[in-house]
């Protein structure tokens, strides 16, 4: 029997997705307004490129820098690490499928930007982790993401996964009931894109709210 949460996501490339999501359901966590006054407390941010990558520095020297182990599901169930992607660099961005708008905007952004480089997007794994794995399961990631682009991948896990790589990169999001029913809520979410080394390391970060072409551009120079 196929997942009733996972419907079809043909056309939610170059637009909103056309899933149904609770009344009200609203994306306050945009840009980096968001991302750093909400996500990094107590974090600086250093710009690097023009367009808009920064990177977080901290008061405290023992403050670690986003990012960090951890195992997932893949659109099949099946277990993912992020030691499956040593030796590339991966491009990391945390929403879910029922966000009406930074999510698909900044994805169908990150499908341009990985077009615009060619040969280059082979060295690029793009990854999608939903904060919302209650009603993401594998089948809607799997689906949602394919919508997209065949370069990038959705993963999902349990509450406890979630919420531990949200904490490791410094995820901010928040659930909102939007009604009584199970699946009335929205999540207000940071958005940021971060780029990880192929060591696994953390190297930088983009605006969500980047063109594709400033994304392509951004990462060319951080790419050799």
């Amino acid at each position: 029997m196929s997942d009733p949460m996972a419907d079809d996501w043909s056309g939610a490339r170059r637009a909103t997705p056309p899933m149904s999501r609770p009344a009200g359901a609203r994306h306050r966590g945009t840009g980096p307004s968001a991302a750093i006054l909400g996500v990094l407390a107590r974090l600086s941010v250093v710009l690097l490129l023009g367009s808009g990558a920064f990177v977080w520095s901290s008061g405290e020297a023992a403050a670690p820098p986003p990012g960090g182990p951890f195992t997932l599901q893949d659109g099949d169930g099946k277990p993912v690490s992020d030691r499956d992607f040593r030796g590339k660099y991966m491009l990391v961005y945390f929403g879910y499928t029922f966000c009406p708008d930074a999510c698909p905007t900044t994805l169908n952004a990150v499908a341009d930007a990985l077009d615009r480089l060619g040969a280059k997007a082979d060295q690029i794994q793009a990854i999608f982790i939903t904060v919302d794995p209650k009603r993401d399961t594998p089948a809607v990631m799997k689906q949602y993401v394919a919508a997209f682009t065949p370069r990038l991948i959705g993963l999902t896990g349990s509450l406890e996964q979630i919420a531990q790589v949200a904490e490791e990169y410094r995820v901010y999001h928040v659930e909102n009931r939007t009604g009584p029913g199970p699946n009335d809520y929205s999540i207000d979410h940071s958005s940021v894109l971060y780029v990880m080394g192929p060591d696994g390391g953390f190297i930088a970060a983009f605006r969500g709210d980047q063109s594709g072409a400033e994304i392509a551009d951004d990462l060319s120079e951080l790419m050799p």
